[in-house]
């Protein structure tokens, strides 16, 4: 099936698909629910590039994640420049890259948003809290957006009007998966000393991050409850795209209700340790839209 892949990405040179294959292997270690959902939900044709936008993103996020906020923003500045050499090239000495350019070439609308991504990692590098909504919002526009259009353009829909209201739809969609995050690596945040939800919204609540009382679970309700409308306002976006595209797009929709009840669930207790979806119920639900996938008449895309 891999090889049937490659071949209908356009991607047909040895050494391109062992590097496609290489970003395969990296995926499915660090993100194993997420590739099988696609492996699953998305025509085969489009796997290679969506393995390539999704290993680029995450070895960004790894390489600017580490060391001290000098070392992060010196990793971030590096890093800028030997994605940029490698998109003016149209080569690289690493395969993660060379499968980004690749993939832009087919789809040329990766690369302003991996160039809109990597503008957004200094932010990333540099901050330690996030102050109010406001700075929220502008960490979710500058950096997580970027991050997942690399590869929600890759299913966006052509027309002006509905691909704006796409963009609008991911926007809320990430910005509910970014808080939800927040909230369920919050006990590891903190010793990390880079805690995601917003200092206003602890102090209006008087909670203590480290201490699992009433307080922090009025906290982490408010904030799911913040997440779950704009889960709720996302769901339209589905409809807006190929009906090959949409079993993937619910899917990604319902796991993303599965983490945030998981940490509604969690509530107080944050403060302690993790909180995710149960694996069986995120199997139940990427079978019932593979199963949808089955039944649905194929279309020629």
């Amino acid at each position: 099936m891999w090889k049937r892949a490659l071949d209908g990405a356009g991607v047909r040179e040895s050494r391109l698909r062992r590097d496609y294959t290489e970003q395969r292997r990296a995926v499915r270690r660090f993100a194993a629910a997420e590739y099988a959902a696609a492996r699953l939900l998305l025509p085969a044709a489009l796997l290679p590039h969506v393995v390539a936008a999704v290993a680029f993103m995450h070895d960004t996020d790894d390489r600017v994640d580490r060391g001290t906020p000098d070392e992060r923003q010196a990793a971030a500045k590096t890093w800028q420049e030997l994605v940029r050499t490698a998109f003016a090239e149209g080569d690289s000495a690493l395969p993660v890259l060379r499968c980004l350019v690749r993939t832009a070439e087919r789809h040329p609308e990766v690369r302003s948003h991996a160039e809109e991504f990597l503008r957004g990692c200094e932010q990333e590098a540099a901050w330690r809290t996030i102050a109010d909504e406001e700075a929220m919002e502008r960490y979710v526009r500058e950096y997580s957006r970027p991050a997942l259009m690399l590869t929600a353009c890759l299913v966006a829909p052509a027309d002006a009007a509905a691909r704006a209201a796409f963009v609008d739809g991911c926007h809320r969609l990430i910005r509910a998966m970014q808080r939800v995050d927040f909230l369920a690596d919050l006990s590891e945040d903190v010793r990390d000393g880079r805690p995601g939800i917003p200092a206003d919204a602890v102090a209006r609540h008087g909670a203590d991050l480290t201490r699992p009382d009433a307080a922090l679970g009025r906290l982490v309700a408010d904030q799911a409850d913040l997440a779950a409308t704009d889960l709720a306002a996302a769901s339209s976006f589905t409809v807006l795209v190929d009906p090959a595209y949409r079993p993937f797009l619910r899917a990604l929709l319902g796991v993303q209700c599965l983490r945030l009840d998981a940490v509604r669930r969690a509530g107080r207790s944050l403060a302690t340790h993790g909180a995710g979806p149960p694996a069986p119920a995120a199997a139940v639900l990427l079978l019932r839209e593979a199963a949808a996938r089955v039944r649905r008449p194929r279309t020629r895309l």
